[in-house]
């Protein structure tokens, strides 16, 4: 089978890419720069203009839709909506058999402006002529780390304790995308998570374990519907199967044993 993944340089692409090509699929990754590398094929194209689109569907059996551009304001419009109704089109015209668009868990629930681009991004997978499924994914734990780096820059880690997370790592998702490669379009919307819901504040105290950090968690309750629904769970998910790493092998594998305040 022969799969085109947007948005290959990404962090999900990089684990895309070797986990499709190990599994014997015929690769072509997309990104707006063309790249170099001796053991993948990539083409250069531009979902915000259409530029490279069409040229970069010819030929697929099967597109792997990751390409997006959180929280960049007209920007994520142009890619995540348009830019998807362009490669929909692009592949339907293609004779492309199956599109998979990988999506957030919580989207349909969640009233957060790039959520909101998401869902309509999945309504236009889900209206074109291409057999689909939708899989929304939640958080990977790099994206925690980096928000607790963040949200801990001027000394105390800032948040909300009680809001619930769920991260799963993004080899454990690149192996479900290539499952559903497999067994076919499901036309339908299918969630993964990873395998542990954690409270805010427990991952805070994790991360700081790792890190050796004496940072203090300094509370601050999200206001409004935003903040009960993400208390509420809205990131998190039921379904089944799971990944299997947790938060603790993230941080293992990132912090080891060295830790750094």
């Amino acid at each position: 089978m022969k799969v085109l993944v947007t948005g290959a340089g990404g962090t999900l692409g990089g684990a895309v890419l070797p986990r499709l090509l190990a599994d014997g699929f015929a690769v072509r990754a997309m990104s707006r720069r063309r790249r170099s590398d001796p053991d993948e094929e990539w083409v250069a194209a531009d979902l915000a203009t259409g530029e490279g689109v069409a040229e970069s569907v010819r030929g697929m059996d099967a597109v792997v839709h990751l390409a997006s551009a959180p929280n960049r304001g007209r920007h994520t419009y142009q890619v995540d909506v348009l830019g998807t109704r362009r490669l929909v089109v692009a592949a339907g015209q293609a004779g492309v058999r199956h599109l998979v668009y990988i999506s957030i868990v919580g989207v349909d629930r969640v009233p957060f402006g790039y959520y909101r681009h998401k869902l309509a991004a999945e309504q236009v997978v889900s209206a074109g002529p291409v057999p689909w499924t939708v899989l929304r994914a939640t958080q990977f734990p790099q994206f925690f780390d980096g928000l607790l780096g963040m949200a801990g820059r001027l000394g105390p880690v800032i948040g909300d304790p009680a809001v619930l997370a769920q991260p799963v790592d993004p080899a454990e998702l690149a192996a479900r995308i290539s499952h559903r490669l497999t067994t076919g379009p499901l036309r339908g919307v299918e969630e993964y998570g990873g395998p542990q819901v954690l409270r805010f504040d427990e991952a805070v105290r994790a991360w700081r374990s790792a890190r050796h950090s004496r940072r203090p968690l300094l509370p601050v309750r999200i206001p409004g519907r935003l903040g009960r629904v993400l208390r509420a769970g809205a990131l998190t998910t039921r379904a089944t199967p799971t990944g299997t790493r947790t938060w603790a092998d993230h941080l293992a594998d990132t912090y080891g044993g060295t830790g750094r305040r």
